[in-house]
């Protein structure tokens, strides 16, 4: 067993262990995690709206899916915390649109993102309150 970019100790063929794969980059001209496109995306939108930060799980979902860009989007989330903070809320989805996103309240923070397609199966537990923004 040897540790390989400091992932830790990876064990020989045949063992049913399989060491874990970095994300590969994009094809292009654009920045690490933006797909390869100029400009913004939707995680960069988001980690520069007013306090609401961003985890590197919910970047990853909303990259991965495709998920809408635009500032209008950005806008109506930011609403539907601040309407969610106001009432009290912890732990929330904020739905716009066929989008799910699940926010920290009360440190704004979105831990995941679904999509509709991916919203089919899923369950949401310690939520405490849903906004349709």
């Amino acid at each position: 067993m040897t540790p390989v970019n400091g992932i830790g100790p990876v064990q020989g063929p045949g063992t049913g262990y399989v060491a874990p794969v970095s994300p590969a980059r994009p094809a292009g001209g654009g920045a690490p995690g933006t797909g390869g496109a100029p400009g913004t995306n939707f995680a960069e939108e988001l980690q520069s709206a007013k306090g609401l930060q961003f985890s590197k799980h919910a970047a990853e979902r909303i990259q991965r899916r495709g998920m809408a860009e635009d500032p209008q989007t950005v806008k109506r989330l930011e609403n539907g915390v601040d309407l969610a903070a106001s009432k009290g809320s912890r732990a929330a989805v904020v739905m716009v649109d066929d989008n799910a996103f699940v926010v920290a309240v009360q440190n704004r923070t979105v831990i995941t993102a679904l999509d509709k397609a991916h919203m089919r199966t899923q369950v949401f537990t310690n939520i405490d309150t849903a906004v349709i923004a």
